[in-house]
């Protein structure tokens, strides 16, 4: 050991050092990948279970009848039941509007869940909606849920149905 030079030993301390920081670097941005599948799935399950409650099941079943652009006073005639489902549904997909906005719940993933069904609903009560705003003097009222039916009219126009689009998927 004497015989090899202090600046030979500081040297590969800095080799050394320097690796080391590579590792760390290299390990932390593999667990970062991984905190954001776990996320990503998180968001995925609990986006999944709003579809497991039966007051939301409920409400579709009963608008899916009522036509396109209905007026509040409209859903109003058909019974307080009608106007409790468009709540429940505008609730329900509320929250993952924002999410989808904000970056917390990926656009793809949403839209696969529930596209079809907001962009059906979003037209289903968008008069309805403006009449609500307009009656509650409320402008924001439902404003995530018609934004992520107008991302699901828009992809929908884009996309093919996805019993088409993977019918020859094979896992």
């Amino acid at each position: 050991m004497g015989d090899i030079p202090l600046s030979t030993w500081a040297n590969l301390a800095e080799i050394i050092g320097a690796g080391s920081i590579v590792s760390g670097l290299a390990f932390g941005w593999y667990q970062l990948r991984h905190l954001r599948v776990q996320q990503r799935n998180a968001v995925a399950l609990n986006l999944a279970q709003t579809f497991y409650s039966r007051d939301l099941a409920e409400a579709l079943a009963l608008l899916q009848a009522v036509p396109d652009g209905i007026s509040l006073e409209e859903l109003r005639a058909k019974g307080p039941q009608y106007e409790l489902a468009a709540i429940t549904i505008v609730t329900s997909f509320e929250t993952m509007g924002l999410l989808a906005f904000k970056g917390i719940a990926p656009m793809d993933l949403v839209l696969d869940l529930a596209g079809g069904i907001v962009s059906v609903m979003c037209k289903k009560m968008r008069r309805l909606q403006n009449d609500l705003r307009t009656e509650q003097q409320q402008p924001s009222w439902g404003e995530w849920f018609e934004w992520l039916g107008d991302q699901a009219l828009k992809n929908k126009a884009n996309t093919k149905p996805a019993h088409i689009k993977y019918k020859d998927w094979t896992g």
